[in-house]
């Protein structure tokens, strides 16, 4: 606790640290995202006002917040929008016995915000059209090259700026395993990085080259605490959706279908659905996590 900023935030809802915060970690050896034994979550930004590190425990119906860094003072003020102090589920109508069974199950979750565009936009962009642990392994790999040890916890890497991205060389994307596509789009993401803190809204995202529908929405969830972007092009959530309310895979325009009494929450209702681990049964192979850095 040496050095460190405290503060105490007593929720006025219930609040589930982890698994509000769960969408923010990736993978379970994210160098920027930490869970200790005790429950305590640690996680390094790249704040407005520097790097930072804050370390959350919830002790009943408080959060503790422990802050270091330059952005400490930055990272508590936002401790009640990371955790949606603004959020209403409260609005939210239960329509089908699946998502009302979630609900009933997850009280505790919020659709939290970052206020960091930019820092959700790098691994949205890696995890674009490959598997999930390939995108963590090139995330890893960059964060550990590129980041700074965070302040109050050096174990853990604060993600870089947009301009230490723009300098990255071409060969260390490729030994990081992502392709000069993910690469380019993340460099030029980078250089108008400034422009998407101040608005990161739909169309301004989509406007740039390599975001699109996916992309955009997966950044708002996270940056926004957008509770209605729906991560349109998944490829497992159309199934998971469809297989809970009705039975049966659909497509992404069946997805929608199905989402639109849900309106303003689509995305909250997708999180439940996932979180209580609905989807089709898995009968086919896993597909073989490919290494690019061979190519």
């Amino acid at each position: 606790m040496d050095g460190a900023l405290v503060r105490v935030w007593r929720a006025p809802f219930a609040v589930d640290l982890l698994l509000t915060l769960r969408p923010h970690r990736r993978g379970p050896h994210d160098p920027a995202f930490r869970v200790e034994r005790d429950g305590s979550v640690w996680r390094a930004s790249f704040t407005p006002e520097g790097p930072g590190t804050l370390r959350l425990r919830r002790r009943g119906d408080a959060v503790d917040a422990a802050a270091w860094g330059p952005g400490a003072e930055w990272l508590l003020d936002g401790v009640p929008g990371l955790l949606r102090a603004g959020d209403v589920p409260e609005e939210f109508e239960a329509r089908h016995p699946a998502v009302r069974d979630a609900l009933r199950r997850h009280p505790g979750l919020r659709i939290g915000r970052t206020g960091r565009v930019f820092e959700a936009l790098v691994p949205a962009v890696l995890e674009q059209k490959v598997l999930t642990a390939e995108a963590w392994r090139a995330w890893g790999y960059l964060l550990r090259r590129f980041g700074r040890p965070a302040p109050g916890n050096p174990a853990l890497r604060v993600p870089p700026p947009p301009e230490v991205w723009i300098r990255i060389p071409s060969w260390e994307w490729h030994r990081s395993g992502a392709e000069a596509v993910r690469a380019r789009t993340i460099i030029g993401a980078a250089r108008v990085a400034a422009r998407l803190e101040e608005d990161p809204a739909d169309p301004r995202l989509r406007s740039l080259p390599g975001i699109g529908v996916w992309t955009a929405a997966e950044i708002r969830q996270r940056a926004a605490g957008d509770a209605d972007a729906v991560s349109v092009g998944d490829y497992h959530l159309p199934g998971i959706v469809g297989w809970a309310l009705t039975g049966r895979k659909v497509d992404d325009a069946g997805m929608l279908e199905l989402l639109a009494p849900y309106a303003g929450h689509r995305h909250r209702v997708t999180r439940l659905l996932e979180s209580s681990g609905a989807g089709p049964p898995r009968r086919g192979p896993r597909l073989a996590v490919r290494d690019y850095r061979r190519f």
